[in-house]
């Protein structure tokens, strides 16, 4: 059996083993490594770190989706992403992933060298399915419900795992029926998007209800509701970041989102070798 996802010239079979992405944030406030990887330089460094850790692919953002964030004006979030994206693939041999919910973005991004539009809004942008078919490249459909600025004041749902499916179910529709092949198209819950500390426990204690025929990628990393159980701040998660990436790909998770590369590709490894004895 094999579960194909397509990103411009690159292929993976996800039933062969669980693929790590690598969290690069080039942004003065994202709410675990804000301003640590702003400078090109430092990104770049950041970058090479995480391919030599192992890492699948490598994820640039230019704007904060933490909870209570303000939005980026465009221009300043491609001037953000462009110039690290021309760099790091010209000095690093991974497919390159931007994380970002505008369609102008994404496709100044793609032009420098992205080949995987990472969307948080699952692409609400109507530009935004045109730019992805146009460039042949990989997408990620993710879950949010509200805006970053006001996600986390009162999420509310009848049954989270159930909305939460069925939205990426229709999106992944959606996209196909703006012309992406479906084999470009991996999906994502958004653990802690516009979810209670109880509905993210939910989605992940039920991670296989999304296994809705495309890749699925999970992203706990140092999230809040890791902090909720722990009582540490956002740079005190790795266990908790392990034990939640642990229990998702034992259940069926294809891809992992994660700041701390090497350790989750470690903890990749041993899962994919039980799971495949």
């Amino acid at each position: 059996m094999t579960l194909l996802w397509r990103a411009g010239d690159r292929e993976w079979d996800c039933e062969e083993r669980t693929l790590v992405m690598g969290v690069l944030n080039v942004t003065p406030d994202s709410f675990s490594d804000g301003g640590r990887f702003h400078e090109a330089d430092a990104a770049v460094k950041q970058a090479i770190r995480m391919a030599e850790d192992g890492a699948d692919l490598l994820d640039v953002g230019g704007e904060s989706t933490r909870p209570g964030s303000d939005p980026v004006p465009p221009e300043e979030e491609r001037a953000r992403v462009v110039p690290v994206i021309e760099r790091i693939a010209r000095e690093v041999d991974l497919p390159i992933s931007i994380d970002t919910r505008r369609a102008e973005v994404a496709l100044a991004a793609l032009g420098a060298g992205a080949t995987i539009v990472n969307d948080v809004t699952a692409g609400a942008d109507p530009a935004m399915f045109g730019v992805v078919r146009d460039a042949g490249a990989g997408m990620v459909l993710m879950h949010i419900k509200g805006e970053p600025k006001t996600m986390q004041e009162a999420p509310a749902y009848d049954d989270v795992v159930a909305e939460v499916r069925d939205h990426l179910a229709a999106r992944v529709e959606a996209a196909a029926g703006a012309g992406i092949e479906r084999e470009r198209l991996a999906v994502d819950p958004g653990l802690g998007f516009g979810k209670t500390t109880a509905h993210s426990l939910r989605c992940m204690r039920e991670i296989d209800a999304f296994l809705i025929g495309r890749p699925l990628l999970v992203g706990p990393s140092r999230k809040s509701f890791l902090g909720a159980i722990l009582g540490t701040e956002a740079d005190d998660r790795l266990e908790g970041t392990l034990a939640a990436v642990a229990w998702m790909v034992a259940k069926g998770a294809h891809i992992v989102r994660v700041h701390d590369v090497r350790e989750a590709v470690r903890t990749a490894k041993v899962l994919d070798a039980i799971a495949r004895a």
